[in-house]
């Protein structure tokens, strides 16, 4: 007794609208989380995100592919289960009360409607049923004859057909839910449960992955991308699963003949399209085809979309240029392609280079930034390059190649660096741009490098060498001193001039500007900390001055003339060096060419559940319809033998014209049973 009592309560749970209810709640929450929160991204990006601490724990919840979560996927097949269960429990008494005209129906229930009317007496009973019975056939209700012991009820309905709505909509939901589960990733993760399949690293050739880390052709349903450059095949798709990925067969071989890029005049891309070649692994028939953004393809079963783009391997042309103090400057070129990894030892250096991305058109924003006047070293930050700060304003251009690398020490540190190949130009001059991250997470801070009038980056590297090198800080020291007070000053205060220069030169080489303002904080009052800093500051462009003349001379170039351009490039090259100094890399790599191959990057899906959540949404779109638009109403027309007549009428759902329809229909039949004189 007490199992049949714990069975009915179970059944009475899940047929119930309160359970139903609360579950479509819970996934409506998982559903917003899902949307804002960015899924299936790789691991390191959520760790970097939300940090050691709450990363674990949305793993443990499946924040980061909730549609796959085993509680979301458990609570989509209770959804279904209780869906079916109140489908079932309602379908007979709701067929039941379709069928029925309540025949039975007493006087004093048809008096509590809200819509109802006595009419006085009239016609005799038989006329004014025969009358009333033709008026309701011409209304367009179907009407059932009750003869009673006082009287006749005639109990008429129509629209009784919006019932059908109740379970299209029903059905509907479950129908669109096991399409769900159908298309979810429940088969692989029962494969991964039951059949061995293991997760893989995604760091390795595709050749070099193990059976277990493969899912063969009998998979019924999968999401994954496929990556092709131009002139390449591949025949398996990559799905990510958690930290990993997995590679999904393909009964056909994908062959990329050319990737098509448009792009707007800013330089976003406006079209891109793959002419891609199918061969089906069985016959060898071969299929030419397309692919555009919305215009997928389907080829045996399985639908192939337009993704996005990438790199394909295009080789780089690079010039490595030594930024260690005392290095001498010595420029070396690289030739490699994208997604190469190469030690570079040469000259003391112990370090590997990772080309990453590499793209042709780059949309930056290049606002200038808002120069910061809090703090005490005001006059110094001013001097500051955008490599100090962060991007605030927006002034999105398009500024042309770029590489992005990072650069591993022998520790295993490594920094990430975004270099551009064309120089830009701000405020009337020209600089290349190079940004640098120390973390996936963080956004690049831009290095400006001002390029000289033969439109190159030389004088920049050639000043720099003689500024952050400590062996020629007295010799600069000594020019400095020499233009500044001329060969008769006394010698005590040329000497210390020359102090003052080489101590200014030594701290700017340590940490730039930054230094700079720190030794004034430190060692100099407050009310003279501006003053102290506009001499820091001319010193050091005089000084630039005299190392720019320096490095020229050495090189056997003509001597020059200081004017306004050459004055800004002075000041340029400062904030560049003063940046550079917090660079973290020993070596900055320009980009000088390139020979780019395009890849197209593929969405391949099987979809089993594709076709049945398409007719559920058939069935969901008809059965609002039908409880919408069809509207059931029930008339009574109760004639006793005195001649009385009560008019009742019910509606399933109250609207603005239930009141016009009762008042209608009550005087057609007051009218029609009335006597004739």
């Amino acid at each position: 007794m007490r199992h049949r009592s714990t069975s009915r309560a179970i059944y009475e749970l899940l047929s119930s609208m309160r359970f139903a209810i609360s579950l479509l709640t819970i996934l409506g929450i998982a559903s917003i989380i899902g949307t804002v929160l960015k899924q299936n991204e790789p691991y390191n990006n959520y760790l970097n995100q939300f940090g050691p601490f709450w990363f674990p724990i949305f793993e443990k919840l499946g924040l980061y592919a909730v549609y796959n979560s085993v509680w979301f996927l458990t609570i989509l097949g209770f959804l279904v289960l209780s869906t079916t269960v109140c489908i079932f429990r309602q379908t007979r008494p709701m067929l039941k009360d379709m069928r029925g005209f309540r025949e039975h129906a007493k006087e004093v229930s048809l008096a509590q409607f809200q819509h109802h009317a006595r009419l006085p007496a009239g016609l005799p009973l038989a006329q004014a049923r025969d009358a009333a019975s033709a008026y309701l056939a011409r209304s367009g209700f179907t009407t059932r004859i009750n003869p009673r012991h006082d009287g006749v009820l005639l109990a008429a309905k129509q629209g009784s057909w919006t019932r059908i709505g109740y379970f299209l909509a029903h059905a509907a939901i479950v129908l669109i839910c096991v399409g769900g589960l159908l298309d979810g990733n429940l088969p692989l993760k029962a494969q991964m449960a039951l059949g061995g399949k293991v997760v893989t690293s995604g760091n390795q050739l595709i050749s070099d992955i193990k059976p277990e880390s493969r899912l063969g052709l009998d998979n019924w349903s999968f999401r994954g991308n496929v990556f092709i450059p131009e002139g390449k095949s591949a025949g398996v798709a990559v799905l990510n699963v958690q930290d990993g990925i997995l590679l999904q067969d393909l009964p056909f071989t994908v062959s990329l003949r050319k990737f098509h890029l448009e792009h707007y005049d800013s330089g976003m891309p406006k079209r891109f399209a793959s002419d891609i070649v199918i061969t089906d692994n069985a016959s060898g028939k071969s299929v030419e085809k397309t692919i555009e953004v919305n215009k997928p393809f389907e080829f045996d079963g399985i639908m192939m979309y337009q993704a996005s783009f990438e790199d394909g391997g295009s080789k780089l042309r690079l010039v490595g240029h030594d930024l260690r103090p005392g290095s001498g400057g010595d420029a070396f070129p690289v030739e490699a392609a994208v997604g190469d990894s190469f030690k570079v030892n040469r000259a003391g250096l112990d370090h590997t280079l990772e080309l990453g991305t590499f793209r042709v058109f780059n949309i930056e924003n290049m606002a200038d930034e808002d120069k910061s006047d809090a703090g005490t070293i005001a006059s110094i930050e001013k001097h500051l390059g955008s490599g100090a700060k962060s991007p605030t304003k927006k002034d999105m251009k398009n500024v042309g190649p770029s590489i992005q690398y990072k650069l591993r020490d022998s520790a295993g540190q490594a920094r990430e660096y975004q270099n551009y190949m064309q120089p830009i130009e701000q405020d009337g001059a020209w600089y290349l741009l190079s940004g640098m991250r120390e973390s996936p997470s963080a956004p690049f801070r831009f290095m400006r490098i001002p390029l000289d009038d033969d439109g190159k980056a030389d004088s920049w590297l050639a000043i720099r060498r003689l500024l952050v090198d400590k062996s020629q800080h007295a010799g600069i020291a000594s020019r400095f001193a020499a233009a500044s007070l001329g060969r008769e000053t006394d010698a005590n205060v040329r000497r210390r001039m020359e102090e003052t220069t080489r101590k200014t030169l030594e701290l700017f080489a340590i940490g730039g500007f930054e230094s700079l303002g720190k030794f004034i904080e430190s060692t100099i009052p407050e009310a003279e900390r501006d003053k102290a800093a506009d001499v820091f500051i001319k010193i050091l462009e005089g000084s630039a001055w005299e190392a720019w003349k320096l490095a020229r001379a050495t090189a056997g170039q003509p001597a020059i003339e200081i004017d306004p351009k050459r004055a800004r490039l002075l000041r340029d090259t400062l904030n560049a060096t003063s940046d550079s100094l917090h660079y973290g890399a020993p070596v900055y790599f320009q980009l000088t060419g390139f020979d780019e191959v395009r890849a197209t990057v593929l969405q391949v899906t099987r979809s089993p559940g594709k076709p049945i959540v398409y007719f559920g949404s058939l069935l969901l779109v008809l059965g609002v319809f039908a409880m919408l638009y069809i509207r059931e109403r029930r008339l009574f027309v109760l004639i006793k033998d005195s001649g009385e007549t009560l008019v009742a009428l019910s509606s399933n759902r109250r609207s603005m014209d239930v009141d016009d329809a009762f008042r209608r229909h009550r005087d057609a039949i007051a009218a029609l049973i009335k006597p004739q004189p």
